[in-house]
């Protein structure tokens, strides 16, 4: 989108960008735009995005995109849908496959044409791999020039399916920086490069030539070739990189679906005459009519009409907030009971969704990706290897072996350096332990969520739909002398039968477990008053009080509000009747959910939109201290608590499922949403709880830290491996295919360390 503001003469776009593969490349990338005359630009790795505002005067879009390039990555402008991907990442474009009920951005489509291509190519790369595994690993099996069979299963391999790896490695080189691509290619290089070698002028493209291992590096080499190294590096390492794009890209899902959340029209009343407008021409100062059943097409005070509107996406509450002129609305939201003329006061980006919007992207962005410890470890590792294999070279011509010699102990050091368990480490441990999360329940969408529950020490949970069941139920009937409960919820029940509001289902509901329920006739709904009609001759009302109660009656009512309920008095031919108590009940695992989070030593908070009465009542039940519980909170006051409890010093995980979550989803160190909750939630949290159990809140911290544990444990093997075999390849004492068997051992161990969270098993779940 590009923006233009007159009085500061600036202009904003927005870019997608591709190919970023960490957060030194989202780095990189806005250091070369803010180097340019007039510009400020914020890249979001998180989004693969940059914000930017510069002067028209002295640069203009094309450039920007060019700087972007310039940089090594692919850029294209989120205003016109154009891509400016160019070379393989078109084709990727084309792959993607549409969307039938909406349009696709450039961006999420550059996101799913990536996904793709990785896909595409580790399943090339698994198919070619197999066979080359097969044929040097089982010498019976090594047919008569088998060796340039796996040289032509291996070349495409590594320089197709390998070429993403490839293309970073020469990226990051070009501004003196190593990662694990580095890695990759000069491990994956080493070894394809001498096989080449070994195949065209040693005696390994011998007719008949079979492989035979020895302990030592032996005279020559020239023997030997180290084709299946190859080729199960990049495999195992191309599963890794698509299992970890495919998780990239939640907080634009997040904003997309929160965006589409709003009214696509509005009704709006102009000359006198109601027309019908898109929702982005409605302007502030218009008077919009929204009927029964509608969303609120903008922010706006009421004036005219009285109605319920469903502020739930909003608050996260189910009972609906009654509205009469005057009154504040937000767009969004429902009207669910009469029509409402609404004066628009805020649109586009002032408006409360638009802002809800923007919270979501603000805490994204300021939560800070992992740094990833191979990574941070190459930077020091890959030059060190580097420079070993040199010296290894020049010690041993200086001893005076044979080039072929020396050659081969350098190399055996180039290989026993690649990284496959390092690049097994994270995504091996991950896929199981994630699999082992969907056989439970519970989806971790990444690696980012387990180093976020190594440090979580606070819970908070949202209430409604979170801890209690988010429905509403009839919890207590207070009667007065002369009236019976079956006969007096029967009578209620009648007129609340043709109301859909959430506590008229409930009052149905709990009728239909005790009899059958009478018709009604001259039904009339009063806004902010309540319902009647008349059933079996007697004139039948159900609301709020607007006439002078019994002693026991207006008690019974001032008691109920105070603990948090929702009272609603029932009068029959003008007589109070009774004190029918609704609220929303508590679920039955949330008490030892609670008593369990705080074993694993997490203290429990409930922050909510509801008031502080039933707010203290729910925690009370399930065994939240007084102290931790904040009240009546909006979208954006629970993402300042969870501001206020981490600049405390502590580590925050939120649980919620509403859209009035999402922000505080996000914003939390870990995020965890309930599986029945609104799409938004889901898509900025980090786990999904799909049972909507509580307990599995303790579940999943429960194996994302062992999960991490695991990572930690596999990452340590992989980098000790390297330690201890490099200076023994260095002297001469590794044959580079015991190298290459000890890699693959390497990556055995890690694989099967990774197997072992198959044995996790729930604290609450039974088989």
């Amino acid at each position: 989108m590009v923006q233009q503001n007159p009085a500061l003469d600036v202009q904003q776009i927005d870019l997608g960008i591709t190919g970023m593969t960490c957060t030194s490349c989202s780095a990189r990338v806005e250091r070369k735009l803010n180097k340019v005359d007039g510009v400020q630009a914020t890249v979001n790795y998180a989004t693969e995005s940059a914000s930017i505002n510069f002067n028209p005067a002295t640069t203009n879009t094309d450039e920007l995109l060019e700087v972007v390039r310039a940089a090594g990555y692919d850029a294209f402008s989120l205003a016109t849908g154009t891509s400016k991907i160019a070379g393989t990442q078109n084709e990727s474009l084309e792959s993607s496959p549409p969307t039938a009920d909406r349009e696709i951005s450039p961006q999420e489509s550059a996101r799913q044409g990536k996904t793709q291509q990785l896909r595409n190519r580790l399943i090339i790369s698994a198919l070619l791999t197999i066979p080359v595994v097969v044929l040097s690993m089982i010498p019976v099996l090594q047919f008569t020039n088998w060796q340039w069979v796996a040289l032509l299963l291996t070349t495409p391999v590594f320089f197709w399916c390998g070429a993403p790896f490839h293309r970073a490695s020469v990226t990051n080189l070009r501004h003196g920086s190593f990662t694990m691509d580095t890695l990759i290619t000069l491990g994956t290089g080493a070894a394809y490069t001498w096989s080449l070698w070994a195949l065209l002028f040693g005696t390994a493209g011998t007719s008949g030539m079979t492989m035979e291992m020895s302990l030592f590096s032996g005279s020559s080499g020239a023997d030997e070739i180290y084709l299946e190294t190859t080729a199960v590096v990049i495999t195992f390492l191309l599963l890794g990189r698509w299992f970890e794009t495919r998780a990239k890209g939640r907080s634009s899902e997040a904003l997309r679906a929160l965006l589409e959340m709003g009214a696509k029209e509005a009704s709006v009343l102009r000359d006198g005459l109601e027309i019908r407008v898109p929702v982005d021409q409605v302007q502030v100062g218009d008077t919009v009519i929204t009927y029964p059943g509608e969303k609120i097409a903008a922010d706006g005070r009421v004036i005219d009409g009285r109605s319920a509107v469903d502020e739930s996406m909003l608050t996260g509450e189910s009972v609906p907030v009654e509205v009469s002129p005057g009154a504040t609305v937000t767009g969004a939201t429902l009207n669910t009971s009469s029509r409402l003329l609404i004066e628009v006061t805020r649109i586009g980006a002032e408006s409360t969704l638009a802002q809800m919007a923007k919270l979501v992207t603000d805490a994204q962005a300021k939560k800070a990706p992992v740094q990833r410890l191979v990574d941070k470890i190459s930077q020091i590792f890959v030059p060190v290897v580097i420079i070993v294999a040199a010296i290894t070279l020049i010690t041993h011509l200086l001893l005076g072996q044979s080039l072929a010699a020396a050659f081969t102990a350098a190399v055996a050091v180039l290989i026993i350096a690649c990284p496959c368990a390092l690049g097994l480490a994270t995504p091996t441990a991950l896929l199981v332990g994630t699999g082992k999360g969907a056989q439970l329940g519970l989806l971790i969408k990444g690696p980012e969520v387990l180093e976020s529950t190594r440090r979580v020490d606070t819970m908070v949970m949202d209430k409604t739909g979170t801890v209690t069941e988010g429905d509403m139920s009839v919890t207590e009937m207070i009667l007065a002398e002369g009236f019976a409960t079956t006969r007096v919820l029967a009578l209620a029940a009648a007129v609340e039968s043709s109301s859909e509001h959430p506590i008229a289902r409930a009052i149905v509901a709990r009728a239909q477990t005790t009899g059958t329920i009478p018709a009604v006739s001259e039904f009339l709904n009063q806004p902010g008053i309540g319902v009647s009609g008349t059933v079996d001759g007697h004139r039948v009302m159900v609301g709020r009080p607007h006439t002078a109660l019994p002693y026991d009656l207006e008690t019974a009512f001032s008691r109920e509000q105070d603990q948090g309920s929702s009272p609603i008095l029932v009068l029959i031919d003008d007589v109070p009747a009774a004190i029918i108590s609704v609220r929303d009940t508590l679920k039955p695992t949330s008490a030892e959910a609670v008593s369990e989070l705080k074993k694993l030593g997490l203290t429990p908070m409930l922050l909510t939109g509801d008031n502080a009465g039933a707010a203290h009542l729910i925690a009370k039940e399930v065994g939240i201290s007084p102290d931790n519980v904040i009240a009546e909170v909006m979208p954006e006051d629970k993402v300042s608590a969870i501001e206020r409890l981490q600049a405390q010093g502590h580590h925050v995980a939120m649980v919620g499922d509403g859209v009035n979550d999402a922000a505080a989803l996000a914003r939390a160190d870990l995020g965890l949403a309930m599986g029945s909750g609104t799409d938004v939630a889901i898509e900025a949290a980090d786990i999904t709880l799909m049972n909507n159990d509580l307990r599995s809140t303790v579940d999943a911290i429960r194996l994302a830290r062992r999960t991490l544990r695991i990572i930690r444990i596999n990452l340590f093997w992989a980098f000790s491996y390297n330690v201890v075999l490099i200076p023994i390849a260095a002297i001469g004492l590794l044959n580079p295919m015991l190298a290459g068997i000890a890699m693959a051992m390497s990556s055995v161990l890690v694989v099967s360390n990774s197997l072992r969270l198959r044995s996790f098993r729930s604290l609450h779940q039974t088989g």
